[in-house]
């Protein structure tokens, strides 16, 4: 009797285990597009949407949340199923066709403001030539962000993500990914620090958003953020 109330709990543990393989849910698979400028921001040049798309991609694998699909690199990737699809390839290495994966959805960001308050001289930020120096500065930044269903076209979710950083100009000199900084640490330059934030700030909203879901409490962190936003963006506004 004992044997056969062991095999049967054995049985029920197994079909558990193979359920919950089969009914795992599937990370989200994104694609992030290059992002896009609305700013007079004098670091801005063509390369820049590119870099900050790779900066966001990379901050979304590193949440191990998202399957996250690099399209800049596919004619990279076709190229090497090609040439996998030839007799030049060992047979044992080749690369299965077929099994390259759609993105569900896209996600799209555009800066839509940059503000720079500088005081002094010395030290300071600068992007392929264009300089801005000051011992205290402050910088602030803001994206605002879409995500599409790329089955429907339809706009799923939008945000307007916002970081502030403050600091002082430093000496010594650093180049990360075409942005200069005149200082001994990158992150220590506002400029670079509130862009830095603002892309984990992203990562950070879409695994809230779309894996923890609309009822987490992290959501409401994220709406008291946005409602401070709106009322300070009304408070701005006169119009009578």
């Amino acid at each position: 009797m004992k044997r056969i109330l062991w095999m049967t709990a054995a049985t029920a543990l197994l079909f558990a285990v193979f359920a919950g393989t089969s009914f795992a849910q599937e990370k989200p698979r994104m694609g992030v597009l290059r992002f896009t400028n609305h700013t007079s921001a004098g670091w801005w040049t063509g390369s820049v949407g590119t870099e900050l798309s790779d900066m966001l991609a990379s901050e979304l694998v590193s949440t191990r949340s998202f399957q996250v699909l690099d399209r800049k690199d596919i004619d990279a990737v076709l190229g090497e199923q090609d040439l996998s699809d030839t007799d030049r390839v060992d047979a044992a290495t080749k690369v299965k066709m077929g099994k390259l994966k759609g993105a569900k959805y896209l996600v799209a960001a555009t800066v839509s403001s940059f503000e720079e308050d500088v005081k002094g001289t010395g030290g300071g930020v600068s992007f392929k030539g264009i300089s801005v120096g000051g011992k205290k500065n402050k910088a602030y930044i803001a994206i605002d962000l879409k995500v599409v269903d790329t089955e429907t076209g339809e706009i799923v979710d939008t945000r307007t993500i916002e970081a502030e950083a403050k600091g002082q100009a430093l000496a010594a000199g650093l180049n990360y990914k075409g942005f200069s900084i005149h200082g001994n640490d990158y992150k220590q330059t506002p400029a670079g620090k509130a862009i830095r934030a603002c892309i984990i700030y992203i990562s950070e909203y879409l695994q809230c958003s779309m894996i923890k879901g609309q009822d987490a409490d992290c959501m409401k962190k994220w709406d008291e953020m946005d409602r401070k936003r709106r009322e300070r963006d009304k408070g701005e506004i006169d119009i009578n």
